[in-house]
């Protein structure tokens, strides 16, 4: 507690009712929080089983409950509850399950199954609708982050497209009850409604969680509010951390106005303000400050730091994207040189995804490590994912998830309205999908889909007896050619090559399973289980090998990181603000986007534009972003373009000069 500053030690002494911490960028929020949690347990004497603390991600729970560690003993840390939103969802979900009609073994589709059921429905009742699957998928998941429900979006559709999407909303509803099946965002949903609907259970919730901690409240939707103010109830045990600069996911449903709705809602509310910067210099909090002032507040705050004015901001113009992209990776070797710094020291941040791809050929080139964020796990690969749901069917005959996902990978003439009878049976008659295959009767399901049932299960049997002992891999192997799934990849794929890159890792995983079985001496269904932590064990490798790789990502997914040295790449209009930010007005969420991004910087800050960059096949002019003229124009050192000046360019070479000699000294 004594390493805190005076407002932090205000927010975590502070238990007489609500609280938002307004926590700047860098201002120590997770300090507050985890400080928080201990003086709870140990002065409040609270115990640790009645407090729960949530945030957005696993990986920002995980290093939650790190930090909390180290402040409490063992026994009171294994009582705490520190969880993402959607894993507190599940948690009452599993509880309440039966009240929600909900079997055990309930399966959660990921966006992938949802988008499958969703194309299918419409194929099944409107032919060529199936197209539209992934537009319908997001309204449909915007409705449920805003509470609601299909019954009510059907009763206020006005336009035949509204109508579309609310139509296929419930019938989307009524295939997951068949499928004894929820979506991600019904983590958060069936949670509200159930609340809602039976105030018993609210009340036994209410009273377990005395005290709840909420991070990045910013990032809420209406319905992790809704859920956060009925778990409160009356005891207004709550405090909630949260940055309305950094709110930058109102795309997928977040509302940085629940912070204001807060005030409304608990009248009693106490506001603590975090504006000391432990993270970054002076000069790069005044641009930060200057920029974000061009958007409305409600809440008004002015980051400052102790660490000193620090190193004008550069701003490089290029030519075009190529020479952006070397010129960024000069400057880093450039710096690394002058400066002897480790290349895990830089972060190269952009606004979409596409603009990585020449600053990684550009890296390679000149052969300097790099690490690029977001890319896809071996284990999510959609070959790896079906080979391995048939292999989760031939260890458990009861994964109704997994039999979901291959009753149609290849197409086996299995439509959504058999699956659907198929859920309907094994719900009533408390069954799984797979057992329901043998015990469902012609009166239930057409003659066709009668048939094709019995022949997939007994086709299942049969592959599960081949997998059997030490040929198990074998009769894997076997079953892949079985069911043809090259050609089901060639016919799936954009290309030969792609269709023969995809094989290449389902070969890969049956030789993994191999290896596993062979040098660990165990099973198939225990190599199965061990192949999929492996997979999670090497993503957290990649996480630490930071050291020695410059670090690549968009701007979004480096919310919560921080790097001596950064460089935001494409500062231009329609790129950074983003076209459809543009045409759409929407301009404050990419102005705090760019917030976002220089408050990552620690040391140095540079950005780059082009002056010309090709789209879509032409080469066009590019005008540099408005954010660059809302910075405050003392602190910016421009370079490129005829603007470099002499002095700078004559101090950079004598740094340089400098840094070859003590290389070889």
């Amino acid at each position: 507690m004594n390493q805190l500053n005076l407002r932090q030690r205000e927010a975590v002494k502070y238990i007489d009712g609500p609280l938002l911490v307004l926590a700047g960028a860098g201002s120590g929020k997770t300090s507050v929080i985890t400080e928080k949690i201990a003086f709870l347990i140990k002065t409040c004497g609270i115990s640790s089983s009645h407090i729960t603390a949530v945030t957005f991600t696993n990986k920002a729970a995980r290093e939650m409950k790190e930090r909390v560690s180290k402040l409490l003993p063992g026994s009171a840390l294994d009582r705490l509850t520190v969880s993402t939103f959607h894993q507190l969802g599940l948690k009452i979900i599993r509880a309440e399950r039966k009240t929600l009609g909900l079997k055990s073994g309930f399966s959660i589709f990921d966006g992938e199954d949802t988008r499958t059921l969703v194309r299918d429905l419409l194929i099944q009742e409107h032919g060529a609708e199936g197209d539209l699957a992934g537009t319908i998928v997001q309204q449909i998941s915007n409705w449920k982050n805003d509470r609601v429900l299909p019954e009510e979006a059907l009763a206020t559709a006005k336009s035949p497209a509204d109508i579309l999407c609310a139509q296929a909303y419930l019938r989307y509803k009524r295939a997951l009850k068949a499928y004894n099946a929820l979506d991600f965002d019904d983590l958060i949903l069936l949670p509200t409604v159930l609340f809602e609907h039976n105030p018993a259970i609210l009340e036994k919730w209410q009273n377990q969680i005395h005290y709840l901690l909420v991070d990045e409240y910013q990032d809420t939707n209406s319905s992790q509010y809704l859920l956060v103010k009925q778990l409160i109830g009356l005891r207004g045990g709550l405090t909630v951390v949260g940055d309305d600069d950094q709110s930058v996911y109102s795309w997928r449903g977040a509302r940085p106005e629940n912070l204001v709705q807060l005030q409304d809602d608990f009248p009693g509310l106490k506001l603590v303000k975090l504006e000391q910067n432990y993270r970054s210099t002076a000069r790069i909090l005044k641009a930060a400050n200057t920029l974000i002032a061009n958007n409305t507040h409600v809440f008004d705050k002015q980051l400052w730091s102790e660490l000193g004015y620090g190193e004008p901001l550069r701003v490089i113009r290029c030519a075009d994207e190529q020479h952006e992209a070397d010129q960024v990776v000069a400057e880093i070797l450039d710096h690394q040189l002058r400066k002897r710094t480790h290349f895990g020291d830089y972060a190269i941040l952009y606004r979409g995804n596409h603009q990585s791809r020449l600053i990684e050929l550009a890296l390679q080139q000149q052969q300097v490590p790099y690490h690029l964020s977001g890319g896809t796990s071996f284990f999510a690969r959609n070959e790896v994912r079906d080979i391995m749901a048939y292999l989760r069917l031939i260890v458990n005959e009861n994964d109704d998830n997994a039999f979901l996902r291959i009753a149609n990978v290849p197409r086996r003439k299995l439509g959504t309205s058999t699956l659907e009878a198929l859920g309907n049976f094994a719900l009533t008659n408390h069954c799984s999908l797979n057992q329901a295959c043998a015990r469902i009767g012609i009166s239930e399901v057409s003659d066709g889909g009668h048939k094709r049932l019995r022949e997939f299960r007994q086709w299942m049997d049969g592959v599960r007896r081949n997998c059997e002992g030490n040929s198990s891999v074998s009769g894997v192997r076997q079953m892949v050619r079985d069911i043809d799934y090259q050609g089901w990849l060639e016919q799936l794929s954009s290309s030969e090559e792609v269709a023969e890159r995809r094989m290449g890792n389902v070969h890969f995983l049956m030789d993994g399973l191999q290896r596993v079985m062979a040098n660990e001496e165990v099973g198939l269904d225990e190599a199965i289980s061990r192949l999929v932590l492996r997979d999670l064990l090497e993503q957290q490798d990649e996480e630490e090998k930071g050291p020695e790789s410059v670090q690549l990502m968009t701007l979004h997914a480096a919310k919560g990181l921080e790097f001596p040295h950064v460089y935001i790449i494409g500062m231009e209009e329609k790129v950074l603000p983003h076209r459809v930010s543009v045409e759409e007005d929407n301009i404050e969420e990419e102005r705090r986007l760019a917030y976002v991004g220089i408050t990552r910087a620690q040391q140095t800050l540079s950005m780059t534009m082009a002056l010309k960059r090709r789209q879509f096949g032409e080469t066009i002019n590019c005008e540099p972003s408005r954010f660059i003229a809302e910075l405050p124009e003392d602190d910016l050192q421009w370079q490129g373009g005829g603007q470099d000046t002499q002095d700078v360019n004559e101090e950079r070479g004598q740094e340089t000069l400098a840094g070859l000699k003590n290389l070889f000294a």
